[in-house]
């Protein structure tokens, strides 16, 4: 199995990228996938997907050694593990806020979060916002007309009450290619003039497209390709993981 990343700021933002992406591993048998997009109008919204990778990440570090240590609690299903994950990282979120005294409009982020349990061989996608989600070949595009339902509006909530809610989950069984992007995806424009007569469809190229699967830098090489083979940038930020466990070894 590997796993493939790539994060770009949007040619129209000048500044800072406002994207973020976590993956890393839970104990021996879980991974984590997650990708945030800060929302364009609120404040310093890199702040808040940077700061909800960095949470992630050490709620996924703990429950590894809760699970080493033999401390964590049993529990059965891909879905228990996840609503956990997503209730210590709120529980994070609310202490830090209180500790910087920051403003809800600098907590103001989507997410789409992947954990997948390779011994069980089950995952579940949860989308909080907009985005793009490929499971084995079929996409599935998620669009809230620019008002996305960001995490820092339900941080005063009871969790159980706002995580009923959600209802853009996705399970699936027998990972072998599997993608999730920020709406970054859908924003790829002619912003250099190349010379060429072929046409290239951007999402197909990104999450089915195998070539170069050899190699870390795989999304890297395909946003390159894009860029100077066919002029095409994105305009907003973009950031894409891309899970495979039947790689291509093709070089090309």
């Amino acid at each position: 199995m590997k796993i493939y990343s790539v994060l770009k700021m949007g040619e129209y933002h000048t500044n800072h990228c406002e994207d973020h992406l976590y993956y890393g591993e839970i104990g021996n048998d879980k991974i984590i996938c997650a990708i945030m997009d800060g929302c364009t109008m609120s404040i310093e919204s890199y702040f808040a997907s940077t700061l909800i990778g960095k949470i992630l990440r050490k709620v996924s570090k703990e429950k590894g050694y809760k699970e080493l240590l033999g401390h964590e609690q049993h529990i059965q299903t891909i879905e228990e593990h996840l609503k956990d994950m997503l209730f210590e990282m709120f529980k994070d979120l609310k202490l830090i806020k209180n500790q910087l005294m920051l403003d809800i409009k600098e907590l103001l982020t989507t997410l789409i979060i992947l954990v997948y349990d390779k011994k069980q061989n089950e995952g579940i996608v949860l989308i909080i916002g907009d985005g793009l989600v490929s499971i084995n070949g079929k996409i599935k595009e998620y669009d809230q007309d620019n008002k996305p339902d960001y995490l820092g509006f339900h941080l005063n909530k009871d969790f159980d009450a706002w995580y009923s809610t959600q209802n853009q989950k996705i399970f699936f069984t027998n990972l072998y290619d599997v993608s999730i992007a920020t709406d970054g995806i859908f924003t790829f424009e002619n912003i250099n003039l190349v010379k060429t007569e072929e046409t290239i469809n951007v999402i197909d190229f990104l999450v089915n497209d195998k070539s170069n699967s050899n190699r870390e830098e795989m999304l890297n090489i395909k946003i390159k390709k894009l860029e100077n083979g066919f002029g095409l940038k994105p305009t907003d930020d973009f950031s894409m993981i891309r899970i495979m466990s039947n790689f291509s070894d093709s070089a090309e």
